[in-house]
């Protein structure tokens, strides 16, 4: 759709409702808290270990594989064609979901939600590039919103359908496919952005840009608090110099530019000790966390076989997201000093995700297995929403995407190896439930470096302090 034609279009109402639409639609799939008893029971009859070492690690692999060069064709392409090859994905998905059968076809499924994972980088960042910067914090929160409210509502929906209405899972997954159809018809009415952040950056006078008021950032103890922006650096509103005008006639010379500056970027903003420190918790926390969300379903079918008890997930699932937004909001209140305490919090909650993984491994019982992973997911929210904040707080759009993207890129490698090891038949190929002990022992590992880290911060901020007062007192 050409969204020139009226005015409406040219606002940024209108592609933040067509957005919001696609991301409704293509989060509201009520059949995915019920997954694993889908596939372990008599439309698929697949065993609990096939899925386990088999499928599930397919995600893994194929979100790895494809996540940094569709990072790089999103932001080439223009997000907008990337946004319908998620759509195709999810519909390819549930189609095989629907009415394949066999090992192999259900790890082709993984494959094609793997892409759909990938791709929905372009989701996130479609907005920044239709919609001008005073509007960024405002569509952000729409944008982010609407997808936990999608989520929400189907778990929701998916438990009242399956314990009230006696809706088969197969169906369940109908509605899934159709839901994932409309946001696929969603993209086609989204307006094609005319720059993105990298490699169609906006066109402007050539004369030299304002200094950036981002570019200034306090140097603390341990380094720059935050990434620098340099004369060099990629903007997305910024013009390009003369020089790279010249050069835009030769692409393959245009993407080495790009691909040169994206690593220098890293470079700076992973000299902060601070942001080093935030990303590393990221990392290893994001690997931990998405392994146990990717297992959980399979570890509540092992304490109650879904053929033999009744199914809960979805309202787990729901009150899980309600608690992770009600946890991510607190952190908006909280008075904190996050540069003395941060790293003490990220220990404390960190030993309780641990906590509560062991309690998984040790219990028996469903109900406590489910507290369990409400607790979990509760605390990895608050923790992530601080961290978020933290690398987010003084960094240009353009350092913000690139180190969220290069974080999460690590968190998937990290994962990757877990998987390997300890899920993969070709690995430990370990059961379920000796699993999340690993993953338990895991996080208290995480948990101990940053406990360990805070008393370190504690006790060179005293001696400084105490330096300092010596050297008043001298004087």
């Amino acid at each position: 759709m050409d969204c020139w034609k009226g005015a409406i279009c040219r606002s940024w109402i209108y592609p933040t409702v067509i957005i919001c639409a696609n991301g409704f639609f293509s989060a509201m799939r009520p059949s995915e808290s019920f997954l694993t008893p889908y596939l372990t029971g008599p439309d698929k009859n697949l065993t609990i270990e096939e899925v386990t070492n088999q499928i599930f690690p397919v995600w893994t692999y194929s979100y790895l594989a494809l996540l940094f060069p569709v990072f790089l064709i999103t932001d080439y392409a223009r997000y907008k064609p990337v946004l319908h090859l998620q759509g195709i994905s999810f519909i390819i998905t549930w189609l095989l979901l629907l009415f394949a059968h066999g090992v192999l076809a259900m790890q082709m499924v993984e494959f094609f939600y793997g892409m759909a994972t990938a791709t929905e980088v372009a989701y996130y960042a479609y907005i920044y590039s239709v919609v001008s910067p005073d509007h960024y914090q405002r569509v952000t929160s729409y944008c982010r919103s609407i997808t936990l409210v999608a989520a929400t509502v189907a778990a929701v929906l998916g438990q009242l359908l399956v314990s009230l209405a006696d809706v088969s899972y197969f169906h369940l997954n109908a509605i899934t496919l159709a839901s994932v159809s409309l946001a696929f018809v969603c993209s086609f009415f989204l307006p094609m952005p005319q720059k993105s952040m990298f490699f169609h950056r906006k066109d402007v006078s050539p004369t030299p840009p304002a200094p950036d008021k981002a570019a200034v950032a306090s140097v603390g103890p341990d380094g720059p608090s935050s990434c620098h922006e340099d004369e060099g650096s990629v903007s997305a509103d910024r013009g390009p110099t003369p020089k790279a005008q010249a050069d835009n006639a030769e692409p393959q010379n245009h993407v080495l530019r790009v691909l040169v500056q994206l690593s220098k970027d890293l470079r700076d903003c992973y000299s902060s000790r601070k942001l080093l420190y935030w990303s590393l918790w990221w990392a290893l926390a994001t690997a931990g966390f998405n392994q146990v969300l990717n297992y959980i379903q399979v570890l509540w079918d092992f304490r109650a076989p879904s053929h033999s008890s009744a199914v809960y997930n979805g309202a787990v699932e729901a009150i899980a997201t309600f608690l992770g937004s009600a946890t991510s909001m607190a952190v908006g209140y909280a008075k904190v000093n996050w540069d003395l305490s941060g790293e003490l919090v990220l220990g404390i909650f960190s030993a309780m995700d641990a906590g509560s993984l062991f309690l998984m491994y040790f219990t028996n019982n469903i109900w406590a297995c489910y507290a369990g992973y409400l607790a979990f997911k509760a605390c990895y929210m608050l923790l992530i929403t601080i961290a978020t904040f933290q690398i987010a707080v003084n960094l240009s759009m353009e350092r913000y995407a690139l180190m969220f993207g290069f974080n999460n890129f690590v968190a998937l490698v990290i994962q990757t190896i877990l998987t390997i090891v300890v899920v993969d038949s070709k690995g430990l190929g370990l059961d379920i439930s000796t699993q999340f002990l690993i993953y338990g022992c895991y996080f208290a590992f995480i948990a101990g470096i940053f406990l360990i880290r805070s008393v370190y911060t504690f006790i060179s901020t005293k001696r400084r302090n105490n330096s300092v007062v010596d050297e008043s007192t001298d004087h």
